[in-house]
């Protein structure tokens, strides 16, 4: 049904995309905190299944594509029919990391007319045997106005009735409103925060944006926690909201 992942080599000799360790390292110590993690989110809404993630940050560099793809890697790998979507349409990531054409994507989809282009014919299969994946396509001139459109809903909806779970990366909320704009139409939020970066009242100011929509924050990743028993990645943190 979907593309296959030309060349999965590729991804140990990615530089400029994340890190997907979880896929490279699936025996380290970082790629069991992830474990603990998705386990964490699964049973964070009990009444309700999550069909639908967010994960953004207050600011750029915090590492919200790293914990995205590798969330979305690990997911997979629980039986779990996945699909990691690049809703960064500024500087997206997810097509450096996998190493795939980002010719199509997302912004193709939101802009045809009469959809006439489908989500099927530019999700691509991952590394993963579950793991799907759709890059941004071309980098629109008005990237909020197309998450905020009937298009964008319509189309959020109708891939819930195909995966078990659709994870979204999206912009830093601080500079732009493009995940406000979405963060309501997802079961869930999760907000990475960078170590000795984030500063408390960036937090504070990011958790009350998303308050201001309605949100649902299921907690929050603090990304590279130093720790002298772990790798060069860092050491990654979960707290419930």
């Amino acid at each position: 049904m979907f593309k296959r992942l030309a060349n999965k080599r590729k991804l140990t000799e990615q530089k400029k995309g994340s890190s997907l360790i979880t896929h490279l390292k699936p025996n380290s110590v970082i790629t069991e905190d992830f474990r603990t993690i998705r386990t964490n989110i699964e049973f964070s809404s009990i009444d309700e299944k999550i069909k639908t993630l967010l994960v953004t940050s207050s600011l750029p560099f915090e590492g919200k594509s790293t914990i995205s793809s590798n969330l979305a890697n690990v997911f997979s790998k629980n039986g779990k029919k996945i699909l990691y979507v690049d809703a960064d349409l500024r500087k997206p990531m997810l097509h450096r990391t996998f190493s795939i054409p980002n010719e199509k994507g997302l912004s193709t989809i939101l802009a045809s007319k009469f959809n006439s282009i489908r989500w099927n014919d530019i999700v691509v299969n991952g590394p993963e045997d579950n793991l799907y994946l759709l890059p941004t396509g071309p980098i629109p001139p008005n990237p909020a106005e197309l998450l905020d459109s009937k298009q964008m809903s319509d189309l959020m909806d109708e891939l819930k009735n195909h995966f078990d779970l659709i994870i979204y990366d999206t912009p830093p909320v601080i500079p732009v409103t493009d995940s406000q704009i979405l963060a309501d139409k997802v079961d869930g939020v999760v907000l990475v925060a960078r170590y000795n970066y984030t500063k408390k009242q960036t937090i504070k100011l990011t958790k009350d944006k998303l308050d201001a929509v309605e949100a649902k924050i299921l907690g929050y990743i603090f990304n590279a926690v130093p720790d002298d028993n772990q790798d060069d990645y860092g050491y990654t943190e979960y707290y419930e909201e």
